[in-house]
Order: C-alpha cells, then structure tokens, then sequence
C-alpha cells in the first residue's frame, strides 16, 4: 500500500504543467473548485481545457488567462446566463474551441479509458456539430454497413475530481450524479483527487460498491474541506446558489471579475483560508438535512 495522500498545492505543482490538457469533471456537484484556484495561483498557461460542462469553474480558468483551448459540450452559468469571460475569450480570438454533444464527449473518455482510437456513436445525424468540427468523422460500419459518426479518443495529461471521501491508499468513494468522473480518471495519465475527508480503510472496504476510483491510479489524493463550494458535495454541503446569480454580474464587468481574482484567488493562499473568509455561519447555512441510505449485507463466507 501506497500513502497517495498530499496538499493541494505541491499536488498542482508536481502534477499539472504548462501546455497540459486537463479534464475536470463532477456534474451539478462535486465540482473541483479549490484545485482550478491553485492552478491559477500557480499561474499554469497555454492549458487545454476540457469538461462537459464549464460553468463557472472554468470561466474562472478563462478569466485569469489560463487557458488556451475549451474542449466541451455546454458552456453557461446553469440557471442564471452566460459565462463572460468564455465569451469575452472568444470575441477577441484568443480562445480555441472545440465542441462536443454531451455524449460525443463522454464517448471520448470512455474512449480514451477503454484504450480505444474512437467511439462510434448515432446522436449526430441531424445535427450541425459535424460540418463546424472535423474531428466528428462519418464512417461505415464493417458488421452490416450502416452510417456512423465517431469521435476520437481523448487520454488528457490529468483529470482533477472532487469526492466525498477517499483512504489515504487513493480509493475514492463518490455517491450522488457521478457524471464521467470514473472515465475521466481511467482517461488520463495523472489524476488528482481532492476529498471532503480522508477516512480509515475499514470505512472503504465496509462498502466497497460506492469505491469509484481505485487507489492503482491515483497520483494524489488531497484532504480539502468544502472544495467543491459553490457547488455542492452531496450529503456534505447545499449548492451556493446565490454565488452563482453573483457571479453574473462578477464576470460580466472585466474589472470586477480582475477584483474578484485577486481577492478570493490571489489574496486567498488556501482553501482554508477561503473558507475562512466566507464565514462559518455561511457555510453552516449550506449543511443539508441528514437522510441516511439503509445499509446494505454485504455478508462473506465464514
């Protein structure tokens, strides 16, 4: 056994380079929002990004110049509007795109997971996606000769998740939406994972269906407390929401969002310190409603 545990901030700095593609995954929740700031105090550049859905964590990425090229599927602040600093990017040509249905790119990484060249796949025909990418190529299938799209394979140099719980050998627990979290990680050459808690083997192996990620390929997990704010790490913390109307107004002003940087990233050395600054009452006010799963008899043979 291996101890894979290690801070945040040596973890970026062995793990994520200049010129890296980097996944990072966890949809609605579980968002790597602690990691993505110390890329950013690391000033790490020329990245090539790529997540389903880069929300705010990625408009963060964007804004603070790290970024050279989004590799996605939806791009927005999900229920409030636009994200600015991605928009800003692409007006003044400075930011590369290249986009994906939400399942074309999960077939990526499942791809690039499974060590495959491409995953064929039916959900293009009919639309626009394949005249502006040329990465999405039609073929025809050698079983019956059938028309398909297919989509590469994408093997990033590091995926960077966010869990609930791990053990310090790298065997991560993750429950609620899972999203492409387990294919992002088998995807890529490297992977950091960043946990609300560090717990004893015995919790991991006491339920070993809720491991998603094998300790065997981690290269760093991270105890970080309320990593994911402003998203949510279920049964740990509720959704920020009122972050997130803010951040429309934040990122919309090239000044504001400049301020905001310095002040929550910059300023902010740690997570610690961030959660420091937004107060324990705020983050108090974020702790769901306990509601326990029934536990399960796993049994074994005496």
């Amino acid at each position: 056994m291996i101890n894979k545990v290690r801070d945040l901030k040596s973890a970026i700095a062995e793990f994520v380079h200049d010129g890296d593609v980097v996944v990072m995954e966890g949809f609605t929740h579980l968002i790597p929002f602690a990691a993505a700031h110390e890329i950013i105090r690391q000033r790490r550049c020329n990245l090539t990004l790529v997540r389903l859905t880069p929300d705010l964590i990625y408009d963060q990425l964007i804004g603070a110049g790290c970024c050279r090229k989004l590799v996605f599927s939806w791009a927005g602040n999900p229920g409030v509007g636009s994200l600015h600093a991605f928009r800003r990017a692409m007006g003044a040509g400075t930011l590369e795109i290249e986009e994906y249905s939400h399942f074309g790119l999960a077939m990526r990484l499942f791809a690039g997971a499974a060590n495959l060249p491409f995953m064929p796949i039916r959900s293009y025909f009919g639309s626009d996606l394949p005249k502006v990418n040329p990465s999405i190529k039609l073929l025809i299938s050698p079983y019956g000769g059938e028309s398909l799209y297919a989509v590469p394979a994408i093997m990033p140099d590091v995926a960077i998740l966010h869990s609930q719980r791990a053990d310090a050998d790298g065997n991560v627990q993750i429950w609620g939406l899972t999203g492409v979290q387990r294919e992002a990680a088998f995807a890529s050459k490297r992977v950091i994972v960043t946990v609300e808690e560090i717990v004893p083997r015995e919790v991991i192996r006491a339920d070993p269906n809720r491991t998603l990620i094998p300790g065997l390929i981690i290269s760093a997990v991270c105890p970080v407390p309320f990593g994911a704010h402003p998203s949510y790490a279920m049964g740990y913390y509720d959704r920020d929401t009122e972050f997130y109307l803010r951040w429309e107004e934040i990122s919309r002003d090239p000044r504001r969002l400049e301020e905001w940087l310095r002040d929550w990233v910059d300023e902010t050395p740690s997570r610690e310190a961030y959660v420091e600054k937004l107060g324990r009452a705020q983050l108090e006010a974020l702790r769901p409603v306990p509601q326990r799963s029934e536990p399960v008899n796993y049994g074994r043979y005496r």
